[in-house]
C-alpha cells in the first residue's frame, strides 16, 4: 500500500501566476513540494534511475562493463527512505533498473553494534533494500560497528578515504537538524568519525532498542565535509514532525546548531518534501506574502486567524491598517471591506462550535457543522491504539454516548509492545492472589528469556494485548458504553510483528475494516488524521481506513456518512482548517481524565513517551485548553476546553 493520505486543499497560493523566483524567494535551497510521500518518492526514484542509466550509457559499453568504475550512490537509513527503497526494489523487479554497476556507501552506523542485530544500520539497509536487488556484495560499503575502540579512528579515516566519489547522495534530516549522526555543533570540515550521540537522539532511537539503557551511546558517521563532496545531493523529509527543521534548513541561516543548514552551500542540492513537511515554509504557511492566492472562505479564515496572532487582536477589532501592513492587501481587493471580512470570519468560526457532535435533534441545522437528522446516528470511532480514543477525543466520545447515539469504537491495533514487563507480572500476581491460577513463575521465565533487541515472545505479547483490551473496556465503561457489544478489537495484522518496526499495510488489514464498516453502516466516522511520520502506526491506520472506504465507496449507506478527523496527544488542527469544535465543561474534562486513567499500563512510566515527559492526560488537557484559549483570544465565548475536528467528506 502506498502512503497517499493528504488533506483536501481549500484555497491557497496560485503558483502558476507568479514567477518562480518570487514564490521561492525565502528559500535558500531549491525545494520541491509534493502532495504526499508517494509522489515525492516517485520523483526521487525517477532521478536515481535516470542518473544510473546515464552514467552507464557514458561509462559502460558492453566491452568494458566489467572493468568500469561503478556509479556511486550514497544512502541513509531510518524511516525516511523506506518508501523510496520499496519503489526502487519494485522497479528493479519490473526490469526497469539494474544495480549491478552501482556501489553503495551508507551514511552511518551505531557503535558498538553487530551487523546481525536488527537495529543496526547494516541489517536494516540489507533487509529493506540491498537483499532485494542485484548489487554485488563487494560494492556495498557500510561503516563497521564492531571495530575495536582503539582502532576506530584509523578505521574511520580509511572509510572516509574510500569515499573518493559519490555521484548521488540520498539523505534525510533529523528533528534537530542532523544529517547522518552529525549532531548540532558539528564542524563544517568534519570527516568520517566516531561521535557521541546526544541524549535526545538516543531517546528518539530508544524505541527500536526497547529502552534507553539498550541504546548505543556512540555512532560512526560520515562528516559534513564528506557529505558535501557528493556531486549531487537530494534531501528527503516526510510528515509534519519534520516541518520545523525543514523550515530552518531551507529558509534559516547556516549554523552549526542545524548541521543540515550547511547544505545551503552545496552547488547541486535539492530538498524533496511532502506538503506536511513543507507547512512552515513561507509559501505554505503565509502564501499571501509570496504571490497571488485563491481566497476561499477557509483560506480567508486561515489568513485572518494568522493576522490576529500577529497583531494580538480579536477578529472584530482588526483594522484596515492591520491588513495592509501585514501583506493582506490582496484579500481586501477581492470585493469586501475589512470590517465585512471580520464579521464573516467571526461568524464562520463561531459556527464551527457545537455541543452536539452527532447533531441536535429537531433543530435548525443550517449553520451547524452536523445535520440534525438522522437521530440517533450510528458512529464508529477508529482508535489506532487502545487509548487514542479517550486521549484525543474523549470529551466528544462521551457526548456522543450520553446524547443517545449508537457509538462503536474500533481499536485498530493491540498496542501490546507498549506495556512494561513488570505490569504483566503485577497483573499475573493479582490473579494468583485472587486464586485464578498461579502462572507467575511461568511468565517470569518467558520474560527472562527475552533476547535484547529482538521481537518479544508471542505468549508475552498476548498477555500484554489482553491487559490493554481490559483497560480499553474499562475506559469506555466509565462513561456508559457497553464494551461487550460496542468495543471492537481489530488487531490489524500489520502491527503484530512483536517489535517496534511494523509490517506493511495489506489487503488483510483493509478487509477487517471493510467488514466492520458494512456491519455498522455508520453515519459518522471519526479517525486519527495524523500528518506526521508516513510509516508510523497512526498514519498507517489512517491509510487503512481510507483504503477500506475506497472499497465501500459505492455502498448506499456511505452517501449519508461523514468522515471526521481528530489529532493525537501532541498536535492540534490549525483553526483555519477546523470544521467542528466541541466545547467541554470542567466536569466533562474530569470525566475524560478519568477515562484516560483506566489505561493504567500507560500511566506514570510509559514505554515510549517521546520527548514530552508529561502523562497523556496532561498533554491532552493542555492541548484542548490551549485551543479554548485561542478561540477566546479570537473573540469567541470562553470555554474550559475544546476538541476540534476536520471534515474530510
Amino acid at each position: 500500500m502506498n502512503n497517499k493520505y493528504s488533506l483536501p486543499k481549500d484555497g491557497g497560493l496560485i503558483s502558476e501566476s507568479a514567477p518562480r523566483d518570487i514564490i521561492h524567494r525565502y528559500e535558500k535551497i531549491h525545494t520541491k513540494v509534493y502532495e504526499n510521500e508517494y509522489e515525492g518518492v516517485q520523483y526521487v526514484a525517477d532521478n536515481i534511475v535516470k542518473a544510473i542509466r546515464m552514467y552507464n550509457e557514458i561509462h559502460c559499453s558492453n566491452e568494458v562493463y566489467e572493468e568500469s568504475q561503478p556509479f556511486v550512490l550514497g544512502l541513509t537509513t531510518g524511516r525516511t527512505p523506506l518508501g523510496l527503497y520499496r519503489e526502487l526494489v519494485k522497479r528493479h523487479h519490473e526490469g526497469q533498473i539494474s544495480f549491478r554497476n552501482v556501489a553503495v556507501y551508507s551514511l552511518d552506523e551505531f557503535y558498538p553494534i553487530r551487523s546481525t542485530e536488527q537495529q543496526s544500520r547494516n541489517y536494516r539497509i540489507h533487509e529493506e533494500f540491498l537483499n532485494h536487488i542485484d548489487i554485488l556484495p563487494e560494492n556495498v560499503h557500510i561503516p563497521d560497528g564492531t571495530v575495536p575502540e582503539d582502532r576506530v579512528s584509523e578505521y574511520c579515516a580509511s572509510y572516509d578515504h574510500s569515499v573518493r566519489r559519490i555521484d548521488l547522495m540520498i539523505i534525510g534530516v533529523g528533528e534537530d537538524g542532523q544529517i547522518g549522526f552529525n549532531e548540532p555543533g558539528s564542524y563544517s570540515r568534519s570527516r568520517t568519525r566516531l561521535v557521541q550521540l546526544t541524549y535526545n537522539t538516543r531517546k528518539i532511537q530508544s524505541g527500536a532498542f526497547f529502552g534507553l539503557e539498550n541504546t548505543p551511546k556512540m555512532a560512526v558517521t560520515m562528516g559534513i565535509d564528506t557529505i558535501m563532496r557528493a556531486n549531487r545531493i537530494i534531501l528527503m523529509a516526510w510528515g509534519e514532525e519534520k516541518a520545523h527543521i525543514v523550515q530552518r534548513v531551507v529558509e534559516g541561516e547556516i549554523t552549526d546548531q542545524v548541521p543540515a543548514s550547511y547544505l545551503q552551500a552545496h552547488q547541486n542540492i535539492e530538498v524533496v518534501i511532502d506538503e506536511n513537511a513543507a507547512q512552515l515554509l513561507t509559501r505554505e504557511q503565509t502564501p499571501w506574502m509570496v504571490g497571488p492566492c485563491e481566497w476561499t472562505p477557509k483560506f480567508v479564515r486561515k489568513a485572518v486567524v494568522w493576522l490576529c496572532g500577529v497583531v494580538k487582536k480579536p477578529i472584530l477589532k482588526l483594522t484596515y491598517k492591520d491588513y495592509i501592513e501585514n501583506s493582506l492587501g490582496e484579500l481586501l481587493e477581492q470585493g469586501r471591506a475589512y470590517d465585512q471580512i471580520n464579521i464573516d470570519v467571526f461568524n464562520d468560526l463561531q459556527h464551527t462550535i457545537t455541543g452536539w457532535p452527532g447533531g441536535k435533534p429537531n433543530a435548525d441545522d443550517s449553520t451547524r457543522p452536523v445535520p440534525s437528522s438522522p437521530f440517533p446516528k450510528r458512529v464508529i470511532v477508529f482508535s489506532p491504539h487502545p487509548d487514542d480514543d479517550v486521549i484525543s477525543m474523549g470529551g466528544t466520545f462521551i457526548r456522543l454516548v450520553q446524547q443517545g447515539h449508537d457509538v462503536h469504537v474500533a481499536y485498530e491495533t493491540s498496542g501490546n509492545v507498549a506495556v512494561h514487563d513488570d505490569v504483566v507480572l503485577q497483573n499475573i500476581d493479582t490473579a494468583r492472589e485472587l486464586g485464578y491460577g498461579n502462572h507467575y513463575a511461568e511468565v517470569e521465565k518467558v520474560i527472562a528469556g527475552k533476547r535484547k533487541g529482538e521481537p518479544e515472545p508471542r505468549p508475552l505479547l498476548d498477555l500484554k494485548g489482553a491487559i490493554r483490551r481490559a483497560e480499553a473496556r474499562a475506559a469506555v465503561r466509565s462513561f456508559g458504553l457497553n464494551p461487550d457489544t460496542n468495543a471492537h478489537f481489530l488487531n490489524l495484522p500489520f502491527y503484530e510483528t512483536g517489535g517496534i518496526k511494523k509490517g506493511q499495510l495489506t489487503e488483510k488489514d483493509i478487509e477487517i475494516i471493510v467488514k466492520l464498516l458494512r456491519e455498522i453502516k455508520p453515519h459518522q466516522i471519526y479517525a486519527a488524521g495524523d500528518l506526521a511520520d508516513p510509516h508510523g502506526t497512526h498514519r498507517t491506520c489512517m491509510e487503512a481506513v481510507l483504503g477500506a472506504l475506497e472499497v465501500v465507496k459505492d455502498d448506499e449507506w456511505l452517501k449519508e456518512c461523514h468522515l471526521w478527523l481528530y489529532r493525537g496527544a501532541w498536535m492540534e488542527w490549525d483553526l483555519g482548517m477546523v470544521d467542528m469544535a466541541v466545547p467541554l465543561s470542567p466536569d466533562e474534562l474530569i470525566m475524560k481524565r478519568h477515562a484516560i486513567y483506566r489505561h493504567l499500563s500507560q500511566k506514570d512510566i510509559m514505554p515510549f513517551p517521546g520527548s514530552d515527559p508529561r502523562e497523556f492526560w496532561q498533554r491532552a488537557e493542555e492541548r484542548t485548553q490551549n485551543t479554548a484559549k485561542l478561540y477566546d483570544q479570537l473573540g469567541m465565548a470562553e470555554y474550559q476546553a475544546i476538541e476540534v475536528f476536520v471534515k474530510m467528506f
